[in-house]
């Protein structure tokens, strides 16, 4: 019986790494294809060549300030809020629950439109960082507060989801005040930035995403049995030992970090966070050791193919990449709501 036991233990585990290298070479397919396409067209070969040294001035030019910048941040953003919706839909046991649906991201629009409307910088760094920090600070400030209403009742999971709500409420209100009072140039400002686009992006801030997924990644990942233990429910991880209430709180802290770093560079993305953790849990179950990485790479197959989109969609033009991914997640968002609960998870 164990021989039996072991051998079905070793036929999920290789189907498991199976399917994440089928995501590794997804990712590495879509990075070369978005290197690819654009305004200015280049084959394999072309890009190939022109990454290492310039044959072509103007496509060398292209790929390294433009495209491969754009690429890279499509990868890390989509794989940051891959990993930070896994993690929530994990704590707070809610299927529907992420970044997006929880305020985060109504926080980060908010304190960019506070740097767009009134030019104030919660921090003190240059003018050209004053939107991405404004938009992290308070995409992290609606955390601590989703933190501080949890820490009044528990921390249970049904007190962070309405916190959650509540606080993306107030957000949305605030900003729909601050858009209402801006002048018709920063309103167009504060809207695109609300639509999320990568055209801004540099190897620097994507230098900064990197650093930023692969520690949160690695603390999570020690930390994935117990975190797979949430799933049983509070009263039986409590029976193994775990501290809920702490393991919420440190968990909520690494959501906090992917998300701020990741919109606050590229603006709302929005249903990364609820798409990606399910197409992996689909193919990988509730293994956090699986489903971590799983997770971070569907996260970036989703982004990439919609920055891909984004391109040949209008010829010549660039489409806002948070438009094509809301187009990809409502219609996902409606199917979890009807489909129910039970044949979610």
């Amino acid at each position: 019986m164990e021989t039996e036991y072991y051998r079905i233990y070793k036929t999920v585990f290789y189907r498991r790494i199976f399917f994440i290298s089928v995501f590794a070479v997804v990712c590495f397919i879509l990075a070369v294809v978005d290197l690819m396409v654009g305004p200015i067209s280049a084959c394999f070969c072309s890009v190939l060549i022109n990454l290492m040294y310039p044959q072509n001035e103007t496509l060398h030019v292209v790929i390294w300030d433009y495209r491969l910048p754009w690429t890279l941040m499509a990868l890390l953003v989509g794989g940051a809020l891959g990993l930070a919706g896994l993690e929530m839909q994990t704590i707070l046991n809610n299927p529907l629950a992420s970044p997006y649906t929880l305020g985060i991201s109504a926080g980060a629009g908010f304190g960019a439109a506070v740097a767009y409307v009134f030019g104030l910088n919660v921090l003190p760094v240059p003018l050209e960082f004053t939107v991405p920090v404004n938009a992290f600070f308070f995409a992290f400030l609606t955390c601590m507060l989703i933190m501080f209403i949890g820490k009044i009742r528990g921390f249970t999971s049904e007190t962070l989801v309405l916190g959650g709500i509540a606080i993306a409420f107030l957000f949305h209100s605030m900003l729909a005040l601050l858009e209402y009072f801006a002048s018709e140039e920063t309103l167009q400002a504060i809207v695109f930035w609300m639509f999320g686009s990568l055209t801004k992006s540099t190897l620097p801030k994507a230098q900064i995403v990197f650093a930023v997924l692969a520690l949160t990644s690695a603390a999570l990942m020690s930390r994935s049995w117990k975190i797979t233990a949430l799933r049983l429910g509070d009263e039986k991880a409590k029976s193994l030992g775990i501290n809920v209430e702490r393991m919420r709180i440190e968990v909520l802290i690494y959501i906090s970090l992917l998300t701020s770093v990741a919109v606050c560079f590229v603006g709302i993305i929005a249903f990364i966070g609820l798409v990606a953790p399910h197409m992996a849990r689909i193919l990988l179950g509730e293994d956090q050791r699986f489903l971590i990485p799983g997770s971070i790479l569907c996260g970036a197959i989703v982004l990439s193919a919609g920055a891909i989109a984004s391109k040949v969609i209008v010829p010549g033009a660039i489409f806002p990449v948070g438009i094509i991914t809301s187009m990809i997640g409502v219609p996902f968002f409606l199917l979890l709501v009807v489909r129910g609960r039970k044949h979610i998870w």
